[in-house]
């Protein structure tokens, strides 16, 4: 069973790669940048001295390798930034950034009424009689405060929740593995951040879309959902989402976007649901997406908030507090910053240890805008 997991995780990894490196065959050189230009109240100069650290030869090896890198500034590219091998086509894996789209696509049901935050999750395994996860409420999954029991690692060599979920036992369906798990905290009273959360979120709302079974049927309902509200409105063309043998949607990790279209989710939730003058979601959502959780300030609905907490994942002290993220596995990262009117999306490979150095760079970077 243990060589069975190692081999499935090493296909996610090969599968990733193959499509972050289906590169345009008009990649630049990494001495060149797609666009570098000078901002309000920062110059040409300053945005290269914080971007260049992060590419070539001259990198900080202890940042890891930076695949590519975009700043936006008011809704217009100021630096863009591709590694040798990488260019505007590429796809790259999205790790734990799915999570927001999960949460924005949970957003847009409750904004529909298809979904109620505050009511008992729609989870018909948990309506025995006598069931303690009854009272598990939609609003508690999308904060990670279920309080089901969750081991959150990625170390292939353990057996952890996560990795028995994507590739052990639970790959084939994976909310239902999710679901499966007991309740060992109170709802609502502890974080505990869960792609198996997440994998829960994707199957009440695939549920909402279909009542069939079928995976076919089930993949369909929601790749229709998806290109209907969210995709098409915000012309994120090169998503491409994955979906296990169920047919539910991968909402925890496996999503695959170019470097643009990673900005243009990051921008979107800059402007509050906004894309060319037209509302896509109402802005009241946004206020909810962003209230820090009861059980961890630093962490919204289904994103990540510049706060002090006993997980460091932004970097609270270095940036407003207003920063909030998007943030996946091995340093992916999209950054918000509404009152600097800022997102960056940076995109890449950096091992958990060094994971404080890439933080302090972004956070430089970061910086680098006024107000």
């Amino acid at each position: 069973m243990k060589i069975k997991m190692l081999c499935r995780w090493a296909l996610v990894l090969v599968s990733g790669l193959a499509l972050s490196s289906a590169s345009s065959s008009q990649d630049m050189p990494s001495s060149r940048y797609a666009v570098l230009k000078e901002a309000p109240g920062v110059s040409e100069e300053a945005i290269r001295a914080a971007v260049d650290p992060l590419f070539g030869a001259d990198a900080d090896p202890s940042l890891g390798e930076t695949r590519a890198l975009i700043v936006m500034r008011r809704g217009e590219i100021i630096a863009e930034r591709y590694a040798p091998g990488y260019g505007p086509d590429s796809r790259f894996l999205s790790w734990s950034i799915a999570k927001t789209v999960t949460g924005l696509l949970a957003g847009i049901m409750v904004s529909d009424g298809k979904l109620a935050l505050d009511d008992p999750a729609p989870v018909a395994a948990w309506r025995q009689p006598g069931d303690p996860r009854a009272a598990i409420t939609l609003r508690e999954l999308l904060q990670m405060r279920s309080g089901l029991r969750n081991e959150e690692l990625w170390q292939p060599a353990l057996h952890t929740d996560a990795l028995d979920m994507l590739v052990g036992d639970g790959a084939r369906d994976q909310a239902a593995f999710a679901i499966a798990k007991p309740l060992v905290h109170p709802p609502g009273q502890r974080f505990a951040y869960s792609s198996a959360t997440s994998m829960i979120l994707a199957g009440v709302m695939t549920d909402q879309l279909t009542n069939s079974r079928d995976p076919q049927a089930r993949r369909d309902a929601m790749a229709r959902f998806i290109t209907a509200r969210l995709t098409g409105p915000l012309g994120l063309a090169s998503l491409v989402p994955e979906y296990d043998e169920s047919g539910t949607l991968s909402a925890a990790a496996m999503m695959h976007m170019n470097l643009r279209d990673y900005a243009r989710l990051g921008e979107f939730i800059r402007l509050r649901g906004e894309i060319g003058g037209r509302q896509i979601m109402p802005g009241q959502w946004f206020d909810i997406m962003t209230a820090p959780s009861p059980a961890n300030p630093a962490y919204g609905v289904q994103l990540w908030l510049n706060r002090a907490s006993d997980q460091t994942v932004l970097f609270p002290g270095e940036a407003l507090p207003s920063l909030m993220a998007a943030v996946g596995h091995r340093g992916q990262y999209v950054l918000i910053s509404p009152e600097q009117g800022l997102t960056i999306v940076r995109l890449g490979i950096t091992r958990d240890e060094d994971m404080g150095a890439l933080r302090s760079a972004l956070a430089r970077l970061v910086r680098r805008f006024p107000t």
